[in-house]
């Protein structure tokens, strides 16, 4: 199974050393989040960063670490009503869109935040003005995306704009394209009340974007108390989630999987327990 992890839940170092950590603890790809992996890199400055002098250098480092770039993460709000502030979102996604070819990443990620710079009579969630407003933001994105020979990938969240497989699945319906994909993370569509059935909530989303899923983010969940104001996130294998289903899936369509809210010392731990989950099907 090709799983993998987030570069900034290593251990610190440059993206060199972080490389080497994640092929020691047995992982085989990588989520590259810029700013969060590099020292120095401000997102704000991406498009002139994202040289083909840094392309270059990232794909070496991954070549000579035997590791494969997952995802390249770019996780900015895209549904804002400022032009001049979304104009400069996009084209920070512009510029990596070109940088995710360089390297030879298979997506980049992101997800779809709130809207900025209006208020809805609804919660985004719930709004079809939220929806519209990011679907309008996102096209020129698509454009880029095939143009550039490459993959954008939205993660749906339960409290997010696009929030559910099926609000995913439209937006796929309203933009389609091959550049146009999912990052399938199974928590991340849970609410509090969906916690009980999560099993139901996976099949839905599977039903749904199946064909259009390119990597899953793989974490676990802890049973929300009622305070909470919704699932607390832990590393695969301290928690309740029921796997099968997911693997099966990955298994089925060779899916890369990216470990979230692990730590170096227990994200080996973490890959192991999906391995085993995984043999035993």
């Amino acid at each position: 199974m090709n799983i993998g992890i987030r570069l900034h839940d290593t251990k610190e170092g440059n993206l060199y050393e972080r490389l080497g950590f994640a092929k020691a603890q047995g992982f085989s790809c990588a989520h590259l989040a810029m700013s969060k992996a590099i020292r120095g890199f401000s997102m704000a400055d991406a498009p002139k960063l994202l040289t083909e002098e840094l392309a270059q250098q990232v794909k070496n480092d991954f070549a000579s670490q035997g590791m494969e770039c997952a995802v390249l993460g770019c996780y900015l709000n895209l549904a804002n009503t400022n032009e001049e502030e979304l104009h400069k979102t996009q084209e920070i996604y512009h510029a990596h869109l070109r940088f995710c070819r360089m390297v030879g990443a298979g997506v980049v990620g992101t997800e779809t935040g709130p809207a900025s710079g209006v208020a809805f009579a609804q919660p985004a969630p719930q709004s079809e003005e939220a929806f519209q407003l990011f679907i309008d933001c996102l096209r020129p994105i698509v454009r880029w995306a095939e143009e550039e020979g490459a993959v954008m990938a939205i993660e749906p969240v339960f409290c997010h704009i696009i929030s559910t497989p099926e609000r995913a699945e439209r937006m796929l319906q309203l933009l389609p394209s091959d550049n146009l994909r999912i990052i399938l993370d199974a928590v991340n569509l849970l609410s509090n009340e969906d916690a009980l059935h999560a099993d139901q909530v996976i099949a839905d989303a599977i039903r749904r974007l199946g064909d259009k899923v390119s990597v899953l983010h793989m974490k676990d969940y802890l049973m929300p108390k009622p305070e909470d104001e919704r699932v607390k996130a832990v590393a695969c294998g301290t928690g309740v989630m029921n796997y099968d289903r997911l693997l099966s899936f990955a298994k089925k369509n060779a899916l890369p999987m990216t470990l979230e809210d692990t730590r170096p010392d227990n994200a080996q731990a973490a890959r192991e327990y999906l391995e085993k989950a995984a043999a035993a099907l």
